[in-house]
């Protein structure tokens, strides 16, 4: 553990140069912005997958750390005025040794930069196989210090239902597979009506990924989903903020 934490304290072991664009997370109802999604890409706007190919087991916790960081600080200088949008930050659960230990170059860049842990979430996929003690030490630190947590991909991981049972958090975004194509799939409709009745009796906000047509934006629509984000309403963008296209209700 020792050799782990010394080698992801300050992320300076990941040598590979990358940027991030931001992808809008959408409140139909307010007709606004309620997020920015950081996404890594190269440095020249690259793909992800040219950056995540060069993560491996000696350098993920570096990597980590400078994802947090390369984040907060794009998301400052693209938003420098008072909002109240959130910086969602993808984060790897293996990559945290301890939690308080590990999240000191965060908060050090968010007080930095003055930006405001509340506007903050971290997100964690259900596809990367984790212990679940460890994440839940991790989640209920975030927690804590005032940070907003959320699962990506909810539906298509490894935990599921047994972690939220645990864990309620912030926000669950239902897998993008699970929206697919809901609009002509009965058993996908009824798949994620019963998930948002379950979240909402949590008190857990919804988000629901991956919408491309409008005929799935209508079938969310009328589930009574308000937040949502996908293509149809704006791609990625390479280091800056997009207005996405808001369709009428």
């Amino acid at each position: 553990m020792a050799v782990g934490c010394a080698g992801c304290k300050d992320g300076k072991a990941f040598e590979v140069p990358f940027s991030m664009a931001f992808q809008p997370i959408v409140d139909l109802d307010r007709r606004r912005v309620f997020a920015q999604e950081a996404l890594v890409r190269g440095s020249g706007g690259e793909g992800a997958g040219s950056v995540l190919s060069r993560v491996n087991d000696e350098n993920r916790y570096a990597f980590d750390q400078q994802c947090r960081v390369k984040a907060i600080e794009l998301a400052a200088k693209l938003s420098p005025g008072a909002t109240d949008e959130l910086l969602s930050i993808n984060f790897m659960p293996n990559a945290v040794y301890e939690p308080r230990a590990c999240i000191r170059l965060t908060l050090a860049t968010a007080e930095r930069l003055g930006f405001p842990l509340d506007r903050i979430v971290f997100e964690f996929t259900e596809n990367e196989r984790v212990d679940t003690s460890h994440l839940l030490r991790i989640l209920e630190t975030y927690r804590t210090i005032g940070f907003k947590t959320a699962i990506d991909d909810f539906g298509a991981g490894h935990s599921g239902l047994n972690l939220l049972a645990r864990f309620q958090p912030d926000i669950v975004k239902l897998d993008m597979e699970l929206i697919r194509d809901i609009d002509t799939q009965p058993a996908k409709r009824i798949v994620v009506k019963h998930t948002l009745a379950m979240l909402a009796d949590f008190g857990i906000t919804p988000i629901c990924e991956g919408i491309e047509t409008e005929g799935e934006l209508q079938v969310l629509r009328d589930l009574g989903v308000t937040l949502v984000q996908g293509y149809l309403l704006a791609r990625p963008s390479f280091e800056q903020f997009t207005q996405p296209v808001l369709l009428a209700a």
